[in-house]
């Protein structure tokens, strides 16, 4: 009898434990994962006001010729405009002068260097500063979405200072410098209001 009974405590002990690894391996572990992240605040909003626009270099002279080859006329809001050579120009005082692109202009194709930018599921086609989207048979100029990365801006870019802060300018589109994966690039901030 003392003998069956330690036999039965015996074996009740191995079923317990054999229970128990088995629960034990089945167990969920549960860890804390810590994510430290970095606030960044920006003083500038989306769109600011060209009068809180501070340019640091004085005004460009303005260029202008007195011929465009192969222009192509683009008509927005009731006004001509020409597209030549990738540049738009306006025509003052018997004169064509070089201006940044309005919001809308449309042209037929794009220029050959363009490069595609994926940002929110849309895609812009930019090119010398320029973002572009396809509309139809035709391409569009429009402002980008905050947050956009590019990694070249147009060698006219202008610095210009914010309430203190640097940015970098395009046809009235804000920039700043950024790092992503090792190499420089520039990021939408914001958009210059012109009043």
């Amino acid at each position: 009898m003392k003998t069956n009974n330690k036999t039965y405590l015996l074996l009740s002990l191995l079923l317990i434990g054999f229970m128990y690894v088995g629960t034990a391996q089945s167990r969920k572990r549960t860890t804390t994962t810590t994510k430290t992240t970095r606030t960044v605040t920006r003083s500038t909003p989306n769109r600011v006001s060209s009068k809180r626009v501070v340019y640091k270099t004085p005004k460009k002279k303005v260029v202008s010729v007195r011929t465009v080859p192969n222009r192509r006329v683009v008509k927005y809001q009731g006004q001509n405009y020409y597209y030549s050579n990738h540049k738009y120009y306006t025509y003052s005082r018997g004169r064509y002068i070089v201006i940044a692109p309005r919001i809308g202009f449309r042209i037929k194709t794009l220029p050959p260097n363009y490069r595609r930018v994926r940002f929110n599921n849309l895609v812009y086609f930019y090119v010398a500063g320029t973002f572009y989207t396809e509309m139809g048979n035709e391409y569009e100029v429009v402002e980008p979405e905050i947050g956009t990365i590019v990694y070249e801006l147009p060698d006219d870019y202008e610095k210009v200072t914010i309430d203190g802060q640097t940015y970098y300018e395009y046809a009235n589109i804000l920039y700043e410098k950024v790092q992503v994966e090792g190499t420089r690039a520039y990021e939408v901030v914001g958009i210059i209001d012109m009043e």
